[in-house]
Order: C-alpha cells, then structure tokens, then sequence
C-alpha cells in the first residue's frame, strides 16, 4: 500500500499521489468541520439554558482620565437586566473597550438584584423617589394603558412583568441617576396585603409611649 500511495520525485525524497493526499485533506477537514459544528451545537445549548436574563444597554459613554503620560481613554456602560418577572438591576463599569464595559456592566447589575412586588401587571402604588438631582414618579395604570414612559424608565421597565404604568422624569436627565432612582421606586413597593398591617404598626408604635406614660402614672 505505501507504494501505491507514495511517489519519489527527482530530487530523491518522497511524497503522496494526488490521491492519497486528496483522500487525507478530506479526511482532516470532515473531521474538523465536524467537531466544529458538534461544539456549535454545544454551544447553543448551553446558552440558550444560562439565558435567563435579558440586558438592555442604556448608555455608552467614552470617558477620559489625565495621567502622567498623557490622557486614558476608557469606556463606561449603563446596563440593565432583568427577567421579565419580577427581578430587575442595574449596574455602571467601565473598560478598555466597549465589550469588556458591558460585561461587567452586567456583572454588577445580576449582582445588585432586587425582587419586586407587583399588582397584576401594574405597580403596588405611586411612588416618587430621588437620587443626587434626579426625581422620578411613577403611578400604577389600568390594564390597557401600556407604558407612559420616557427612555430610560421605559428601558428598565420593559425588563419587568409591568405591563401599565405612568411615569415621569423630574429634575435631572443624567441617565444613570434616572435609572437608579427607578430602582429605588421598585424596591419600595409594598404589597396591598402589607398596607393595613404596616398602619397598624405604626399605630401602636405611637401609642405606646402614651401607654408607658400612663402606667407611670397609676404607680
């Protein structure tokens, strides 16, 4: 068989016919192209089972700090994520490029999650929260009314099981003020459930130092 496969040029060394190097090409690359197309498979797979959040960039900025030897060029990304339900973050990095900026935008944002409590498709109740210079109200809306919001709001939202709601932006426009003040308005909703229980706390706690008093005074 070597003979067969093997020829001897004129210069004395040896090497295959033009079939035997043809059947080895087609062998190396069938065996290549297979391989790739298991792992893109493989791939999918997995990504499609870790995928079960969604991120929205919000912004990308380029963003410059003086130094010694001149200015430093970098990148900082605004990115929300969340999954559809009832989680939601946001999360601000920066990185040499704008892929690398995103990434631990997202990072952070999967790590300062908080879980919401909603009313259906809407919001507990209006809430008016501020961050820095930024003020942001939000209002619960009747089924059908959709989502009344500005770009940033509306952004974060739409990573959220809210389906109706009224909002609007005041003061500030810094994105990432809006954005976290956004946040702070969803961590503060309480369930209607809560609402009575939470009156009658604060009721006893006011009558308690009367209570006190009053036992002082039989005694």
């Amino acid at each position: 068989m070597e003979s067969k496969a093997k020829v001897i040029n004129e210069s004395g060394t040896t090497r295959l016919n033009k079939e035997a190097s043809a059947a080895k090409e087609a062998r190396e690359n069938g065996n290549f192209r297979g391989r790739r197309r298991d792992n893109r498979r493989n791939r999918r797979a997995t990504d499609e089972v870790k995928k079960e959040f969604d991120s929205v960039n919000i912004s990308i900025n380029r963003v410059s700090r003086t130094v010694k030897g001149g200015r430093r060029m970098r990148f900082q990304a605004l990115v929300a994520v969340g999954n559809h339900k009832n989680k939601i973050g946001v999360g601000m990095a920066k990185g040499a490029d704008v892929t690398s900026a995103v990434q631990k935008a997202e990072r952070r944002a999967k790590k300062d999650m908080i879980t919401i409590n909603l009313n259906g498709d809407t919001i507990c109740h209006e809430v008016e929260t501020k961050v820095t210079g930024a003020n942001v109200l939000m209002k619960p809306a009747a089924p059908g009314t959709g989502i009344i919001a500005g770009g940033v709001i509306r952004s974060i939202i739409g990573l959220t099981g809210v389906k109706n709601l009224i909002s609007k932006s005041l003061g500030s426009t810094n994105k990432a003020n809006i954005a976290y003040a956004v946040i702070e308005g969803l961590r503060q909703q309480v369930p209607k459930s809560e609402w009575l229980a939470n009156k009658d706390k604060k009721a006893e706690a006011k009558e308690a130092p009367k209570a006190k008093k009053a036992a002082k005074e039989e005694k």
